[in-house]
């Protein structure tokens, strides 16, 4: 499959995993509030689910920008490193300070996914950008 990807494909399937992850937040904040937080961090305050429709909201809007901009390799390379610290964020709320449960670790999954379509981006988009411009 990653030989079929073109850097466009990456591009779209890296913005696809903001809009999923993003637009369950957004949609469902109760949720996954519910889903993705021990109890110990839970809270009925009613700021939280609007905190975390934000923090959804924010995510769809940076899948907007990821689908309908222009990536370059610098583009996937920038993306890629950005996604390195929330690898260290994961790890201390999961395994220091115990906040976010397994289903949290969704978020885990979706930054192992947009860093390989950002080194499939990275690999792909020499021919790309010569299309482009």
């Amino acid at each position: 499959m990653e030989k079929m990807m073109t850097a466009r494909t990456a591009q779209y399937l890296l913005a696809s995993v903001f809009f999923v992850l993003g637009g369950w937040c957004l949609v469902a904040p109760g949720m996954v509030i519910e889903l993705a937080f021990t109890p110990a961090y839970r809270s009925s305050e009613p700021i939280v689910p609007l905190l975390m429709a934000c923090f959804g909201a924010q995510a769809v809007i940076a899948g907007i920008f990821a689908a309908f901009s222009i990536f370059t390799r610098r583009t996937f390379l920038a993306y890629g490193i950005a996604l390195l610290p929330f690898f260290v964020f994961d790890y201390w709320f999961y395994a220091v300070e115990p906040m976010l449960t397994e289903i949290g670790l969704l978020d885990v999954v979706g930054n192992i996914i947009m860093l390989w379509l950002c080194w499939i981006g990275w690999k792909r988009s020499d021919d790309a950008e010569h299309r482009i411009g």
